[in-house]
């Protein structure tokens, strides 16, 4: 939602340059960043691990990140899964979101939402005009938006460039796990 009229055309995968607030007198900070959402229950986020730093060009790799609603009352919070290639053949966009699910606690539950991500995922349209995967580091980053990203984790791609075509994995599996509850740890 952009935070006045004069803010458009943007979006959350342009260049830093792009946003920048002494390249145009419109500043063109957005009003809510995109994936942006409220509740009326707290949510703590405890950790962010990931399976692997290196995988093949053709593998894939397994996120998790543990939550647990600390409010006194049931909640939903959307937790999302963004990728960023910070160094490509081509200009690539700053972050994209690949994953997301809705996570449903009560007060004092948790879970872990288990991203498996292929690297299919990091492909894009090379020079040639081909959708490519090539050999580098990507960073995946999870958080509630795409402005609050408290969590990141780096692969590295191994293995020569390969092109991709229309079977290529579009989506990352998804997991939620539920984890004890506060009350059930204290009581055990």
């Amino acid at each position: 939602m952009p935070a006045t009229p004069g803010a458009q055309p943007t979006t959350y995968l342009a260049a830093p340059l792009a946003r920048a607030n002494d390249v145009s007198n419109i500043d063109p900070t957005a009003a809510f960043p995109f994936g942006h959402g409220l509740s009326y229950t707290g949510f703590e986020w405890e950790s962010f691990t990931g399976d692997d730093d290196e995988i093949a060009i053709d593998g894939e790799t397994t996120v998790r990140l543990r939550l647990r609603n600390v409010g006194e009352r049931g909640g939903t919070e959307v937790v999302q899964l963004y990728l960023h290639d910070p160094v490509a053949s081509v200009v690539r966009p700053v972050q994209r979101l690949i994953g997301f699910t809705r996570v449903d606690l009560e007060p004092g539950e948790g879970a872990e939402v288990r991203f498996t991500v292929p690297a299919d995922l990091a492909s894009f349209t090379g020079r040639s005009g081909e959708r490519v995967v090539e050999p580098g580091e990507i960073v995946l980053g999870a958080g509630r938006s795409s402005a609050d990203l408290p969590f990141a984790h780096t692969v590295r791609l191994t293995g020569a460039a390969r092109a991709v075509d229309h079977t290529r994995r579009l989506h990352p599996a998804i997991e939620v796990v539920p984890v004890a509850s506060v009350a059930a740890r204290l009581a055990g």
